[in-house]
Parts: structure tokens; C-alpha cells; sequence
């Protein structure tokens, strides 16, 4: 992928070229983002651009070897890491992510800006919880401790680093400290704050935008339409249980409980918390002061800022986490009529507090 093909933080592309074309390449590097944004595009742009063989006007020529192989997510010098556990689609008892490549490999060419979610649904393991264990630092030690293939940067992007243990991190923090020469680590996640310390205070902090709404069109554009479909009906969901807490009628906050139980599969189930997290998330940015990062539609302008004034402050944390609590117990195949209607009742308790 090229800069130019990113859709959205032009100015972001323009730090990571620079930082190449003045040798200033940190050896770390973490990218933060909401959901979605673009870390991956821009750090496989980045990636790219670093190995191109005859870089133009501050992108790479995207016709040299180095940046066809990067094209087709097939450079033998460029390593992904993201959470896994066992599934269907692999044989292999302690997989890692080369277990699941070739799955990746194909979401991440047709979506670079796919979501959590949709990668577990990718790789066959929408029921469970994607870790980053210390087999994956054995393998990335190991490929790391061969002689590049290439005349370039060897590359490890690790997509959501929060999902690693501290065996793990443990594992990995000399290589990450002190890496081989023309070695470079690229951390992409979406809760900086749950990113282990050993690894964030090692890297160069790099914030990736929101979109505009322009910018979300066009990458809403080229996802599949179910996906889309998806969104619309989340959103009608939300919108209907808000509304129902915040005007203090329980029972059609409860039917709102029965409608999310009732989405066709765990993993709808997963998504819609996912998404409902992020709308959270919305508010809470709204409450704080800082729209420019909550990105919200403008079409549900109106919907968010009111929620914001009529959400207590203690709101949004603490329906964050009930809402993690509730994937984490839908992962371990508890009754899901039971969990939404939990999930409703602490929310309409806590939509006042403080």
C-alpha cells in the first residue's frame, strides 16, 4: 500500500515519510487509534516506503519487487502479529499468528481498516478471546534471528498489543530494547492504556486521527455491505436503548436487552458490544469536552451531545466495562438473555451516577 492510497491523516503519512527520508526511524513505534482509522493502512504505507527501492515525492514507487511483494502482504522481511487462539481453521495446538496468515492476509488487502471483530471472524474464532502468547515471542525471536532476505528494514507490526500477556511482553522486551540492525517494531492498538508499560514507555507515540465524515464514507465504501447493514442495525439498537434508559422506562430498555440477545450469532452478539463500546466511548469524549475525537456522524450529532449532558460522569467507565465483562462471559457460552439483561439493568441504575 502507498501513502497516497490512504484514506484520511495525510498529516500522519507525511510525519512517517519524513521520519524515513531523514533516517530518523525509531526501532518502536505505537500507533493509537479508534477503531478503524487507519493505523494498519499507514504503517503498511510506512513499511512499504521504507523498503521501496526508488521512493517519489515522498511515497513509494509501487512497482519495484520490494513493493510488490508488500502489495500482496507476501515480503519476507515483513512479520504480523495479532491475537489468535485455536479454532477450526488450524490443526496446530499452540497456534500463532502464521497459523492464521493466510486468513489475514486476505482481510487485511480487502480491508486495511477492519475492525477487532472482524478479524476473529476472519481467522474462525468469533467465540473466543484472541491472546498474544509467549509461543508468538519464540516465533517472532526466530524469525528475527535471520539474516534479512532483502537489502532493507526487517518489519514485525503487532496489531493489538493490549491482547498480550506479560510472559509475553517479557519475552520480547530485549528484542524490542536493543533490536537486530534495520529492525523496526510497530505496535497498532486501540486502548493504549492496556498496553503493557514495558512495552509503551519503549516506543515512539504516534496519535492516528479520526476520520472525517468524507473520510468514513470512503472507507465505509469499500467494506462488504453486510458489514454496513451491521452498522445500521447496531445503531437503531443503541440509539433505542438510550433513549429508553435515559427517559426511565426499564421495560423497553429490557426489550432493547431481548432484541441484542436475540442478534443471530455470538459473534453478532460481540460485535454489537464492540460497537456499542465505541458509542460509549462517543459520549464520554462529548462529556470531556473533545468532539474532534469522538468523530461522531452528522446526522447523529444530536443523538450523542444529547446523551452526553443527560449521562451521569461515572456513566461511561463503568458501562466500558460492564460491556467487556459481558463479551468475556459470552466467550464462555453463558446464557446471553441473562447477560443483555444485566448489562441493561446496571446501565439504567448508573446512567445518573456521578
Amino acid at each position: 500500500m502507498r501513502f497516497a492510497e490512504v484514506i484520511g491523516n495525510a498529516s500522519v503519512a507525511r510525519v512517517l515519510s519524513s521520519m524515513a527520508d531523514s533516517g530518523r526511524v525509531a526501532h518502536a513505534m505505537l500507533m493509537y487509534e479508534n477503531e478503524g482509522c487507519g493505523a494498519l493502512a499507514l504503517a503498511l504505507a510506512y513499511v512499504q516506503y521504507l523498503n521501496c527501492s526508488n521512493p517519489q515525492n515522498g511515497d513509494s514507487c509501487g512497482e519495484c519487487p520490494s513493493c510488490r511483494k508488500m502489495s500482496k502482504l507476501i515480503h519476507p522481511d515483513v512479520h504480523f502479529v495479532f491475537p489468535v487462539n485455536k479454532g477450526p481453521k488450524t490443526t496446530d495446538e499452540k497456534p500463532v499468528s502464521e497459523s492464521y496468515i493466510k486468513y489475514w492476509r486476505e482481510l487485511a488487502l480487502s480491508d486495511p481498516y477492519f475492525v477487532e471483530a472482524d478479524l476473529q471472524r476472519a481467522i474462525g474464532i468469533e467465540s473466543k478471546n484472541g491472546l498474544i502468547a509467549v509461543a508468538e515471542a519464540r516465533s517472532i525471536i526466530s524469525k528475527l534471528s535471520l539474516t534479512a532476505v532483502a537489502d532493507g528494514y526487517k518489519a514485525v507490526i503487532f496489531y493489538l498489543p493490549e491482547k498480550m500477556n506479560q510472559e509475553t511482553a517479557n519475552r520480547l522486551l530485549k528484542m524490542v530494547e536493543e533490536p537486530p540492525q534495520k529492525t523496526i517494531f510497530i505496535f497498532i492498538t486501540h486502548a493504549p492504556e492496556k498496553v503493557l508499560q514495558t512495552i509503551f514507555s519503549r516506543c515512539q507515540s504516534i496519535r492516528v486521527l479520526p476520520l472525517t465524515k468524507e473520510e468514513a464514507e470512503a472507507v465505509k465504501a469499500i467494506k462488504p455491505s453486510d458489514e454496513n447493514e451491521d452498522r445500521t442495525v447496531f445503531m437503531e439498537i443503541f440509539t433505542d436503548l438510550m433513549n429508553a434508559i435515559a427517559g426511565r422506562d426499564l421495560m423497553a430498555a429490557l426489550e432493547c436487552g431481548e432484541v441484542m440477545a436475540a442478534l443471530e450469532s455470538r459473534e453478532k452478539q460481540k460485535a454489537f458490544c464492540t460497537f456499542a463500546g465505541q458509542c460509549i466511548r462517543k459520549i464520554f469524549m462529548i462529556q470531556q469536552n473533545m468532539p474532534q475525537i469522538a468523530d461522531v456522524a452528522e446526522q447523529e450529532k444530536e443523538f450523542y451531545e444529547e446523551m452526553a449532558q443527560r449521562c451521569g460522569k461515572g456513566f461511561c467507565a463503568r458501562t466500558i466495562t460492564n460491556i467487556e465483562k459481558v463479551v468475556s462471559m459470552i466467550d464462555r457460552n453463558v446464557n446471553s438473555k441473562i447477560l443483555f439483561c444485566d448489562l441493561v439493568n446496571r446501565m439504567y441504575l448508573g446512567i445518573w451516577s456521578r
